[in-house]
């Protein structure tokens, strides 16, 4: 078991060039597992949605980099800021867009939303087509 603090799993993630003009990219992961607290792990699922620059996510590594969360203990904000920041600097999008459902414990489910076109994270507030 880790605390967030003690992990780098930006390593693990790898990219494809890409040359191409526009485009939107959405990726579902939708078995994701972290531990809220110590021995209690957090299920939930993240939407990606990138419009890539020169480069776009390898897929297996996405996965392994998402694995990779399972035995360390973060916040389901935490993880979110920390996911986001790993892929901006990995991939430097121009627009990058995460959302993390939870599973309902508890009682409660929860949904996290980060978007990099928001201007509290340094955007433009361009694009208008927010969910």
């Amino acid at each position: 078991m880790k605390k967030y603090e003690d992990v780098d799993l930006r390593g693990r993630l790898k990219a494809i060039a890409y040359g191409g003009g526009a485009l939107e990219i959405r990726h579902t992961a939708q078995e994701v597992t972290f531990l809220g607290v110590p021995n209690q792990p957090d299920y939930g699922q993240v939407d990606i949605l990138i419009y890539p620059r020169d480069e776009v996510p390898e897929l297996k590594s996405l996965k392994e980099y998402f694995f990779g969360w399972r035995d360390v203990v973060v916040s389901y904000e935490r993880f979110l800021d920390v996911v986001y920041g790993d892929l901006m600097t990995v991939y430097q999008p121009r627009r990058l867009r995460l959302s993390l459902r939870t599973n309902v414990r508890g009682g409660i489910s929860s949904e996290i939303t980060v978007d990099s076109d928001w201007s509290v994270r340094g955007g433009e507030d361009e694009f208008r087509n927010w969910e």
